[in-house]
């Protein structure tokens, strides 16, 4: 897992592996010009991107762990806005909740600072797939 690298968005964005937790790695992105909604906070979108690159990541080390090389399609987000993202490191993670043979849940928390304190959630359901036959 130490070698999981981000898509290119994710590196676009400014968004990198912090350190793996529980398996899971904790993706970071921090403030800039880039990730910026209103004045000071950040976009409701690049939340939204760094909430679906932690459950990618986690729901992908997950599936490492058992052997899978099922490919991964989103099916649905839901997130939950809780708090405005200030001007500092915003850390997210992902948590497996179940990862069947064709479906999986991931559960996601973002924050800044106080990890009890979150600034987004959300739930990401995903289709998995057999490799692709070359």
């Amino acid at each position: 897992m130490s070698d999981y690298r981000l898509p290119p968005y994710a590196r676009t964005m400014g968004m990198e592996v912090d350190h793996i937790e529980d398996g899971a790695p904790v993706i970071a992105m921090d403030f800039a010009e880039r990730v910026q909604g209103r004045p000071g906070f950040l976009h409701g979108g690049a939340i939204g991107g760094l909430l679906e690159m932690a459950a990618h990541a986690a729901l992908r080390a997950e599936l490492d762990r058992l052997g899978s090389d099922s490919r991964i399609k989103p099916v649905n987000i839901s997130i939950e806005y809780l708090r405005g993202g200030v001007q500092e490191r915003t850390f997210a993670r992902g948590e497996v909740i179940r990862a069947g043979r064709r479906v999986a849940n991931v559960r996601v928390e973002a924050w800044q600072g106080d990890r009890s304190k979150l600034v987004a959630s959300s739930w990401m359901n995903f289709l998995l797939a057999p490799p692709k036959e070359n």
